[in-house]
């Protein structure tokens, strides 16, 4: 057995299809099908329900997928320490990013990124929190940047920023006239939300519900911009991420405006494992990121 028979034994478990993990590693299915009998055969044990059109894992396979996946992540901190002993902001680097972040993020702070530490080799990936949080605590990704939530607590937050949410209404909506609404206003209205999965679909509706507003259980978006799109169509008003939001007030038959009393927002931060040594990267990182962010603010205001 090797470190590689590892990642095909969790890929597997994760995927639960041979062709969609052997995609995953790389290589062919008969590749990684004939490396999991190898192993058995070493183990003498059964690690799949052989009779099962499903893949199905035995108890002992259970067992030696939860301390696989311990092995990777030990062999990853190795791998850290030791890419460490060359520049600080150096090397490989594994992100993950939700979909509401990642999109309008991404495109404000990647070349700055590359251009200030041209060392740093950054690999990115986009799932929702659930996927991230998962892939951090395996070790296949190194951090990972999301709004703060109860799934994140087990990890070290770094917090880049406090980002405000603003409502999007229909351009012929008389709220349009509007610069600024009332939370309060929205007491007995419906609004449209994300699907579940995403986070932001929780946070929004707290503060919609808190303000007397109902979720339109007939539509949920799978993106910020379907949802976008809905409103344009005359669907209905949503809570926007401040970074989603156009600098125009109305754009593409949107009109956007600051929600009040409260300000409804979230927390977004860059979490990564207890005890990584990657610690002087990541919180030079989420300082850059942040840096950046507040100076693009700063000229866009002017």
């Amino acid at each position: 057995m090797n470190i590689r028979d590892f990642e095909y034994l969790v890929a597997l478990a994760e995927h639960k299809h041979f062709r969609k993990a052997a995609e995953a590693c790389f290589v062919s299915q008969p590749t990684l099908s004939g490396q999991i009998r190898k192993m058995e055969d070493e183990l003498g044990t059964s690690l799949l329900e052989r009779s099962s059109r499903r893949v199905l894992f035995t108890d002992s396979g259970l067992q030696l997928v939860s301390q696989a996946k311990r092995v990777l992540a030990e062999v990853k901190t190795f791998t850290d320490m030791a890419n460490l002993q060359g520049k600080e902001m150096s090397g490989p680097l594994h992100i993950g990013f939700i979909p509401t972040i990642g999109p309008y993020l991404l495109p404000r702070i990647i070349q700055p990124l590359k251009k200030a530490f041209p060392d740093l080799e950054l690999f990115l990936h986009e799932a929702q929190t659930n996927q991230l949080v998962r892939q951090l605590e395996e070790g296949r990704l190194d951090c990972i940047v999301l709004a703060s939530v109860a799934e994140t607590q087990p990890f070290i937050e770094l917090e880049i920023f406090d980002e405000p949410l603003m409502m999007a209404v229909p351009e012929a909506h008389p709220w349009a006239e509007k610069t600024e609404l009332e939370m309060e206003q929205l007491k007995g209205h419906t609004v449209l939300s994300l699907g579940d999965g995403h986070c932001l679909r929780d946070q929004a509706l707290g503060f919609c519900f808190a303000a007397g507003a109902n979720d339109d259980d007939r539509f949920k978006a799978t993106s910020l911009e379907t949802l976008r799109n809905m409103v344009a169509a005359g669907g209905g008003v949503t809570l926007l991420p401040q970074l989603s939001v156009p600098k125009e007030k109305i754009k593409d038959g949107v009109c956007y405006l600051k929600a009040i009393n409260p300000t409804p927002s979230r927390k977004v931060v860059l979490a990564y494992r207890p005890g990584s040594p990657l610690r002087k990267r990541f919180e030079q990182l989420a300082e850059f990121i942040a840096c950046n962010l507040k100076q693009n603010n700063t000229n866009s205001s002017k």
